[in-house]
């Protein structure tokens, strides 16, 4: 019954009961195991638990992990994590004039964020702004380095993304380098970040 309704409303009614949807499941530790299971995706540990997170997009922004998101960071650090490249291979909004941050397995790279330690209460409500569970990022758990070159074991998003690559839109790529500048982290990944081509 749900999944023919869901088929048959309006597209923008359908986002904005799905979105409505991850609100309230993000408020209950129960409700929100259920929505996962039925993802094909288990939620594990307890609410207060403590977890790394690395974020390597916007996130690594203040105004959007902590403003934006409300997340409350116990501890933060800059991460390196090997054999992953960073790729803009997501369709964003505006659709074709924008494309967000992604990952993908490569043996021959490494890519630069910030880790976060927060609550996996924490993380579902982050999971509950990135679209998780859902069609486009799904949980990746990956050893991640930070500057003093303790590993720790983070939780990060990946998505499956388009053959090639777009064009992210200047304020997007803008957090990226102000994050990244704010973070401290190393100046050839600046670089790198500057040297991304945006979109108008």
């Amino acid at each position: 019954m749900l999944q023919f309704l869901a088929r048959h409303l309006h597209p923008a009614l359908r986002r904005t009961m799905r979105l409505r949807w991850r609100r309230l499941a993000a408020r209950s530790w129960l409700l929100s195991r259920w929505h996962y299971r039925w993802h094909g995706h288990e939620l594990t540990g307890k609410p207060t638990e403590m977890v790394w997170y690395l974020a390597y997009g916007s996130n690594m922004h203040h105004s959007a992990f902590r403003e934006r998101r409300g997340m409350r960071p116990t501890e933060w650090r800059i991460g390196r994590l090997k054999g992953y490249r960073l790729r803009f291979n997501l369709e964003g909004r505006p659709m074709g004039k924008a494309a967000p941050a992604n990952i993908c397995l490569d043996p021959d790279c490494e890519l630069w964020g910030v880790l976060y330690r927060i609550t996996r209460r924490e993380l579902l409500r982050l999971d509950s702004t990135e679209g998780v569970p859902g069609r486009n990022y799904r949980h990746v758990w990956v050893p991640v380095e930070d500057a003093d070159g303790n590993v720790v074991t983070a939780v990060t998003y990946m998505a499956r993304g388009k053959e090639i690559d777009g064009a992210p839109s200047f304020r997007y790529i803008s957090l990226l380098r102000d994050g990244a500048r704010a973070h401290r982290l190393p100046e050839a990944w600046v670089q790198f970040l500057d040297s991304v081509q945006h979109c108008e």
